[in-house]
């Protein structure tokens, strides 16, 4: 399959999944994406200002097909469960005060799934925690421009110039990381190198690893581009892109 960006624009966020491409494997009995990078957002990485943003705007839903292909098989039945703090009884409760329910919502600015996942010590004072699993659009919204690049704690956004926070497009077979020699910095590299040389016009994910700027690389390589939150406004980009 041939990527384009302006094949992206599958469907009105309020109407289906934006940005989303599914395959099934008929033989495995299981489906998954073939484009979209799913996201294992641990509970430190919940804690962050910028997380709990994003979340503010999600909204709770059923459960459908597209949370199914976040968890295991085994784990679908949970996410139909609800949370002990609603039934002590529920299957998902553990001893009428621990949790390992599931909780389904969708991103209304995009329409993609996100799946949280609760784990409750039994008792009062022990942990009780979400973490969160979803998956990254491969674009930002056509009528927006990217204005601002932002990660914190290993998880990477981008801000529009219309202010919506977006979890920064990516591929799957294009994983972003930071601060050591190796692919992930190459390929945030790569896709910021993209955003400056097209003036925050071209967010399409999946920017080949060679177009990548050498300064780019030289930042998302270093030790300080994974220091508490980092913010590169298009500006710092366009500047550095002309180094």
């Amino acid at each position: 399959m041939t990527f384009e960006s302006a094949d992206l624009n599958l469907t009105d966020p309020t109407k289906g999944y934006l940005n989303f491409v599914l395959y099934t494997e008929a033989r495995l009995g299981i489906a998954s994406t073939s484009l979209n990078a799913e996201l294992d957002i641990q509970a430190s990485q919940a804690e962050t200002p910028l997380f709990q943003e994003w979340m503010s705007r999600l909204e709770r839903c059923e459960p459908n097909a597209m949370h199914c292909t976040l968890v295991e098989p085994a784990k679908i039945p949970a996410l139909f469960h609800p949370c002990v703090t609603e039934d002590k009884d529920s299957p998902s409760a553990v001893r009428g005060s621990g949790c390992v329910c599931r909780r389904t919502f969708y991103d209304p600015e995009f329409g993609l799934p996100v799946v949280g996942e609760h784990f409750k010590h039994v008792g009062e004072g022990g942990t009780d925690q979400w973490s969160y699993k979803t998956y990254a659009p491969l674009d930002l919204r056509p009528d927006d421009t990217f204005a601002r690049f932002i990660v914190s704690r290993g998880l990477f956004w981008a801000r529009t110039e219309k202010g919506v926070l977006s979890i920064l497009p990516q591929k799957r077979s294009h994983p972003y990381n930071i601060g050591y020699g190796g692919g992930g910095p190459h390929a945030l590299a790569a896709y910021l190198t993209q955003v400056a040389a097209t003036d925050g016009q071209n967010t399409a994910a999946g920017t080949d690893h060679t177009e990548a700027h050498p300064d780019f690389v030289a930042w998302t390589q270093s030790s300080a581009a994974d220091r508490g939150t980092n913010t590169l406004t298009l500006s710092d980009l366009n500047e550095r892109l002309r180094r």
